[in-house]
């Protein structure tokens, strides 16, 4: 390993490479506590439908999932996106979740501790769906 520089013109050589491992622990990091491991979606088998309080001032009840990850069988929160969403989503329906996209991995909005959305149920799309641009796909 490279010894750290040192003299009166290091302090921007030194700089760059604190920055350089702090995005390199931090990706470790994700990819090690990350129940998706990295990946941006994954496919999951839906356990129960839950509804979650939202987070002052508001006070909606959320739809929810809880899921099973089929990779490492890992459980997870997944929001329901859309009004009626709930109704197409079954128990032991096949879905695909992807993160929510709060900052930083964090929940977003008012859904306290969920940061995943399901985003197919049974290999279609939940936003199709409720449009009616599809029927739901009988398994």
């Amino acid at each position: 390993m490279a010894k750290k520089p040192r003299g009166l013109g290091a302090a921007k050589k030194l700089q760059k490479r604190r920055k350089a491992n702090k995005q390199q622990n931090r990706t470790k990091l994700k990819r090690k506590v990350d129940p998706l491991a990295g990946s941006s979606q994954a496919k999951a088998i839906v356990l129960e439908k839950l509804q979650i309080e939202a987070k002052q001032p508001n006070s909606a009840m959320r739809k929810c999932a809880r899921v099973q990850l089929v990779k490492n069988g890992k459980q997870i929160t997944a929001f329901m996106p859309g009004d009626g969403a709930q109704k197409l989503i079954n128990e032991h329906d096949e879905v695909i979740v992807e993160c929510i996209g709060g900052k930083m991995g964090r929940a977003k909005g008012d859904i306290p501790g969920v940061r995943w959305q399901v985003l197919k149920v049974n290999d279609q799309s939940l936003n199709a769906l409720l449009h009616g641009k599809l029927e739901k796909a009988r398994r």
